[in-house]
């Protein structure tokens, strides 16, 4: 595709609609992210509190094994979080590169 003003200005508008959407999904998984964390926390200090274990150690030991599901869960809130930030870089950049082409267009058509 030939890099013409109205390509290179559907490419920017593209990318400025995701970049306005950056905000509020940063936030959701953010919010997700802090939400895994406190089921965790909760889930594991309730293991510890029922474990009849005899030892700390052990009992630490059966309360990591019973959160384990919420670990996960954390873990794979904490993997989202850190995509949408990438794509947020990855827009970013998108448009920095979309705009030095536009210059590039804007030279050439003047030429």
């Amino acid at each position: 595709m030939e890099p013409t003003p109205d390509n290179v200005i559907t490419e920017l508008q593209r990318i400025q609609r995701d970049l306005d959407k950056a905000p509020e999904a940063l936030f959701n998984a953010e919010v997700k992210l802090a939400e895994a964390e406190a089921h965790l926390d909760k889930t594991e200090a309730l293991a510890m509190l029922r474990s009849e274990a005899g030892t700390i150690a052990e009992k630490q030991a059966m309360a990591r094994l019973e959160a384990a599901d919420a670990r996960l869960s954390r873990d794979l809130a904490r993997a989202e979080l850190n995509r949408v930030k990438t794509k947020i870089r990855t827009l970013e950049s998108a448009s920095v590169a979309t705009a030095v082409i536009a210059k590039q267009v804007e030279l050439m058509w003047r030429s």
